[in-house]
């Protein structure tokens, strides 16, 4: 199920509307349901992958908290194979049956469809276990709101990636209704909307135009596309956690912001404090600090940095593009942080220097996402190579159209007002007649300039 489908739009009111009727102790049993049916929507078997993670991690937090030492152990990295192998038979198993082929001669690939949003209900869940094993968290002994926990449907398909201290403890809480929440709740779903239907869905046939054959194109073309795949996937991810959160909101329920308008980062260390937040901490404190983090050597600081990165990217997608996007996100990372040792404080404060870090950093992040785009090696290297082919023979050029530019001036426009605050924030302290202008424009901006076709979230392929 979308969240811009008229399946949504029926669907979401009916279960806020039964949350808030129903008593506390029966809302789980009702979470679970339309979590379930929620995902189901997309395809129906599939919800028994989800119930397969519940039932193996909810478990193995109990054994985890009942053993000790070699035992405790071995249920951890029960769980951790459990979710690793379920996500690698889905989504790896055909790429390494491709790196492998010459030493596989007889094995074949498999004819599988990768479960909506599998990485993010993964990791989320093995981070449950992880947590239990290292003592940071009780193990949740009544399995709905365990269940609820993987499952809860706002963010169950792209994230944000919660804790169960954070999201565990919000979906226990008692919520009463209350209008502040409702409000913020739908301003944000209705930001959330306008970010996704009237930006990313106006940009995604421009891109895939381009993408489908780049050689047909004159360089500035190839420059257009960057930059529109960049706001793009923004746009598409951006607009997804929007409504996420708009809509748990409206249930009393807290989840992280993903994103912090990482365009405007200054260097790639703030970009990846801002952009996809909670993938960046899931890294950071599962992978990167076990690693040894920054109490390592400089030259196995900079191992691990690298293989963090290009571990990020390949958990994107199986294909070498992905890697590819992490390691040069890790590499220019080194690169920066090794220059910043030689910049004097009174010029990295400068307003100057900032603004040609923020530039140069959406450069090189546009850049690297053909990468992340492409199909594969040879197409983003193609892509690359249009960008600098100057020629006079008769090609074509990419054209956006006035609704589009009209569209993007006026998400500029927002996210500038709104910059260090969030939309819901932002306009609940602002007077009524401005809130309900800027109400007005967005819808009046959904109702008539929409893309043309709906698209599906870029991130569920993940």
């Amino acid at each position: 199920m979308l969240f811009n489908s008229l399946h949504f739009l029926i669907f979401f009111p009916i279960v806020t509307l039964l949350y808030y009727l129903l008593k506390q102790k029966y809302r789980w049993i009702l979470l679970f349901i339309a979590s379930t049916y929620f995902y189901s929507a997309f395809f129906l078997p599939y919800i028994l992958i989800l119930y397969f993670i519940i039932i193996i991690d909810y478990v193995c937090g109990i054994l985890i908290e009942n053993s000790k030492n070699k035992t405790k152990l071995f249920w951890l990295l029960y769980s951790i194979i459990s979710n690793i192998g379920l996500l690698f038979y889905f989504k790896y198993y055909n790429f390494f049956i491709d790196v492998f082929v010459e030493y596989l001669p007889n094995v074949k690939h498999l004819d599988i469809i990768l479960p909506i949003g599998l990485s993010f209900h993964t990791f989320q869940s093995l981070s449950y276990t992880i947590e239990v094993y290292k003592g940071k968290q009780k193990a949740e002994k009544h399995i709905g709101y365990f269940a609820n926990y993987v499952l809860f449907f706002p963010q169950m398909v792209a994230g944000p990636i919660e804790r169960y201290d954070c999201l565990g403890k919000e979906l226990r809480s008692k919520h009463v209704f209350n209008f502040k929440n409702i409000s913020n709740g739908l301003r944000l779903i209705l930001y959330g909307l306008f970010v996704k239907m009237c930006i990313a869905d106006n940009l995604a046939p421009l891109v895939n135009e381009f993408y489908s054959n780049p050689t047909q194109y004159y360089s500035s073309s190839a420059w257009i596309a960057l930059i529109a795949f960049s706001i793009q996937i923004y746009a598409d991810f951006y607009g997804y956690s929007t409504i996420a959160v708009g809509a748990a909101r409206l249930l009393g329920i807290n989840l992280m912001d993903n994103f912090n308008q990482p365009y405007f980062a200054t260097s790639f260390y703030q970009f990846w404090q801002r952009w996809h937040i909670s993938l960046t901490t899931w890294f950071r404190n599962y992978v990167f600090f076990p690693m040894g983090g920054s109490y390592v050597n400089a030259f196995r600081w900079i191992i691990n940095v690298l293989l963090v990165f290009a571990l990020s990217g390949f958990w994107h997608g199986a294909n070498y593009t992905f890697i590819i996007w992490g390691f040069l996100h890790g590499l220019f990372y080194l690169i920066e942080k090794g220059f910043s040792n030689f910049i004097p404080v009174f010029i990295a404060k400068n307003k100057i220097f900032l603004t040609f870090g923020a530039i140069a950093t959406f450069t090189l992040v546009t850049f690297i996402w053909v990468f992340f785009r492409a199909e594969n090696f040879d197409k983003a290297l193609l892509v690359i190579k249009q960008c600098y082919t100057y020629t006079f023979e008769a090609k074509k050029d990419l054209l956006i159209n006035i609704q589009t530019i009209t569209m993007l001036a006026v998400f500029i426009v927002f996210e500038i007002v709104i910059y260090k605050s969030r939309f819901d924030l932002f306009f609940q302290n602002q007077k009524t007649v401005i809130r309900w202008f800027v109400y007005i424009i967005l819808a009046f901006c959904l109702l008539l300039f929409s893309g043309i076709q709906s698209y599906q979230f870029i991130y569920f392929q993940f």
